[in-house]
């Protein structure tokens, strides 16, 4: 052979190992030019649709957790442990509402009376024998109250006094939560001809529970003359 057909091979072998260089770059480069126009492998695709079943299968659980609850389902049922986890409430605005009500917090409960409002004191002048029949309230609370009125006595004349007014005071003398005994002979011993009684028109929760009169209220309002008798 000639030097010319010698000197052709070199450049035969640089061709094609240019073209072999070509080829190689193409197929390395083939995903990432076929993933930027979304068609990608079978192998790839199926990858990644692994990789997603995955992911949507951990949070299943939050979806149920936003799913809407059964009508009459209680916030406790409804909670999951997402909800546990991030101290999320599942109580909705008409329970947060009944709760508070509940607790009286959210506004004052429907049988609520102030005992620190004097429009809810009665007061009355009596006669001894008044003809009002006293009880005395629970432990918990002491104190007496009006049971019953004696019919055509001194008090049921006078028409002012109610079953269930609780005794506040004879004359100026406070007998709040006094024990019955002591209640009676704060009466009894009453020097006046007419003996002023001041009564809550209320329950003994009202009058002694958490929402009573503080005492100091009703030492300045019993010192005031409370209201006047009828």
């Amino acid at each position: 052979q000639s030097p010319t057909s010698f000197s052709a091979i070199p450049n035969f072998t640089m061709k094609f190992a240019t073209m072999k260089s070509s080829v190689l770059f193409a197929m390395l480069s083939l995903p990432t030019a076929v993933s930027a126009f979304g068609h990608l492998p079978h192998k790839q695709v199926a990858f990644q649709t692994s990789k997603t079943s995955l992911n949507m299968g951990m949070f299943d659980g939050a979806k149920e957790a936003f799913d809407s609850p059964q009508p009459g389902t209680k916030s406790s049922d409804r909670q999951t442990p997402i909800d546990r986890w991030f101290g999320w409430s599942t109580e909705s605005e008409e329970e947060r509402k009944k709760e508070a009500e509940r607790a009286g917090v959210y506004g004052a409960p429907a049988n609520f009376v102030d005992s620190m409002d004097p429009a809810n004191y009665v007061a009355v002048g009596l006669k001894k024998p008044m003809g009002i029949v006293f009880e005395e309230n629970d432990e918990k609370y002491s104190g007496i109250f009006v049971m019953d009125l004696q019919e055509g006595g001194v008090a049921a004349e006078n028409g002012v006094l109610q079953k269930g007014d609780q005794l506040v005071a004879v004359g100026d003398k406070k007998v709040t939560g006094l024990l019955f005994e002591d209640a009676l002979d704060t009466i009894v011993a009453s020097p006046d001809e007419i003996t002023k009684l001041v009564l809550f028109r209320g329950n003994a929760k009202q009058l002694y529970g958490p929402t009573g009169a503080s005492q100091e209220w009703l030492d300045e309002f019993i010192a005031a003359g409370a209201v006047e008798a009828a």
